[in-house]
């Protein structure tokens, strides 16, 4: 019994925004988007949500099962921290709408960006106890940015999308290493939500709070699992990615502290261990408690679809703060069944947006948030997007909040 992620796919959204010209069109400093690593951000129509997110992403995994293996899902667990309601979660319009069976666990987790991992982690344990050894879960971390303040730098760094994993005791892609896990947690006020509309934070106490978790999560880990390395034991070191240049900053103070290695051994390290994982992140941006999942899918495809199995490191953050250094085996059939995701090409397809464009879909965020009662979504109000980016395209769009319930179609 090997379990983990048998199959992984990720939703990156339709539209797009180049950072440099949000940076330019905002008056930020120039000096601070070189730190960011960044080039795009994906970014969410006011008709699309975490839930929209979310099964844009599942769909293509479950259309391959056979009606048999559809009818194994016993467990659907959404990680988020775009919550639509304090009662409802998200899953159980994931599961409807997906039109799985009835005999099936549903529930919502939250931890900031550590969401996603919570979800894999209750879904694998779930699973390690079910008495049908073909039993099946459907894992999704889906998010959506909020409406973030003008003039400040989470704006830039703010994605939107989803990744779904489909969980077996048979994993072909990463088979998770039986116990070995550090962990670190603690109370801090890093980075929030506190309103629907709102994120807040201390970007500052952020980097340092995720450094410092890194550190311990990995030294609880190397404590637990003897013989470890930092080294020599992972190929690749895939770590939750807000924006690539916090995932740079964090990857030299872990080898400093831990190795004491030289900055150009340093270097080389992040170019060949870490920098293959941050592809995609560059391009989509922070997608909350996807962020992780999102880099697992870029180091793969990095390898090529015949690489060999090998063992990879993954940290995974949330704020407040909770983290978790684990690892596990990318198989032999991992790069050719990531690569048939084609998300180079997903990301490729989506519409670039002018600022013209841009201002309208970010001051449209707040009508698709939590606690909206009743609103219409009208994909003509971005006519040209929506016929060449979603029309015919088989995806899942919101339509209506009618008293809070909220009511979707495909295109």
């Amino acid at each position: 019994m090997t379990l983990g992620i048998d199959a992984i796919n990720a939703y990156v959204g339709r539209a797009s925004l180049d950072v440099r010209t949000l940076f330019e069109a905002r008056g930020l400093d120039m000096r601070r988007f070189g730190n960011l690593l960044m080039r795009q951000k994906s970014v969410n129509l006011p008709f699309e949500d975490a839930v929209s997110n979310a099964v844009n992403a599942a769909r293509p995994l479950i259309d391959e099962l056979g009606e048999d293996e559809r009818n194994r899902i016993e467990l659907v667990v959404v990680g988020t921290e775009s919550g639509l309601d304090f009662g409802k979660p998200i899953s159980t319009y994931v599961h409807d709408l997906l039109g799985l069976g009835r005999a099936c666990r549903s529930f919502e987790v939250k931890h900031a960006c550590y969401g996603g991992t919570a979800a894999l982690r209750t879904a694998v344990g779930l699973l390690e106890q079910s008495p049908d050894p073909a039993a099946l879960a459907l894992v999704v971390a889906a998010d959506a940015a909020g409406a973030a303040a003008r003039d400040t730098y989470w704006e830039p760094s703010q994605g939107a999308g989803a990744v779904a994993m489909i969980v077996s005791r048979d994993a072909r892609v990463l088979r998770l290493d039986r116990g070995a896990a550090g962990f670190h947690s603690y109370e801090v006020m890093d980075t929030l939500r506190p309103r629907p509309e709102m994120e807040a934070g201390d970007s500052d106490l952020s980097l340092l709070s995720y450094i410092t978790c890194l550190e311990q999560s990995y030294r609880h880990y190397a404590e637990r699992v003897p013989g470890t390395d930092l080294v020599d034991t992972f190929e690749r070191l895939v770590l939750h990615t807000p924006f690539a240049g916090m995932v740079k900053s964090a990857h030299r103070t872990l080898l400093r502290r831990i190795k004491g290695v030289s900055p150009e051994e340093t270097e080389a390290d992040f170019e060949r261990r870490t920098a293959p994982s941050l592809t995609y992140c560059t391009q989509v941006g922070n997608v909350y408690s996807a962020a992780l999942y999102l880099a697992l899918c870029s180091a793969v495809d990095s390898d090529g679809p015949h690489a060999g199995p090998r063992r990879i490191g993954l940290f995974s953050y949330g704020s407040g703060c909770a983290s978790e250094f684990y690892s596990g085996v990318l198989t032999a059939s991992a790069g050719e069944r990531v690569a048939a995701r084609d998300l180079p090409g997903a990301i490729a397809e989506r519409h670039p947006l002018t600022m013209e464009e841009y201002e309208p879909v970010a001051d449209g965020a707040a009508r698709r948030m939590c606690g909206v009662r009743n609103e219409r979504f009208d994909p003509e109000e971005f006519p040209g997007i929506y016929r060449d980016r979603f029309a015919g395209r088989g995806l899942l769009v919101l339509e209506e909040i009618r008293d809070f319930h909220r009511r979707y179609r495909w295109t």
